[in-house]
Parts: structure tokens; sequence; C-alpha cells
């Protein structure tokens, strides 16, 4: 086993968040997570994937309409 697990604390630190944003993506079924027990761990890939899922690019500018250069 490569990948380190996370504690549902851990990702929130890495995250910035409070714990309960990572609980509720756990319980939305909208990231990876492993049942040790009752306890629930994260793999680090699986953080890393669904941050590059969710990162939004930025709109790159457009010349307006009718713009002197």
């Amino acid at each position: 086993m490569s990948a380190r697990l996370l504690t549902v604390e851990q990702v929130a630190e890495l995250l910035g968040t409070s714990v309960r944003f990572p609980r509720r993506l756990i319980a939305e079924r909208r990231i990876t997570f492993v049942k040790v027990g009752r306890h629930v761990r994260i793999p680090e890939g699986a953080l890393a994937e669904f941050i590059e899922r969710n990162t939004v690019q930025p709109v790159t500018a457009r010349r307006r309409f009718g713009a002197v250069a």
C-alpha cells in the first residue's frame, strides 16, 4: 500500500475547511474513502483527484466588440 490514508481532520486542515465539509463529501459519496473498522480514511490520491476535478480554470480575457486597441 503506497497511498497514505488521511483522517477527516487532516483533510479538513488541508482544504482549509471545517471537519463538516469532508464529512459531507463522504456522506454524499463525492470523494473516495476507506472504512477501517468504524473509522473513515481518505487516500491522498483521492483528495488530489477531488481537487483536480473541482478546479475551475480562469476565463481568458476577450476583446470587447468595438474596443480600441
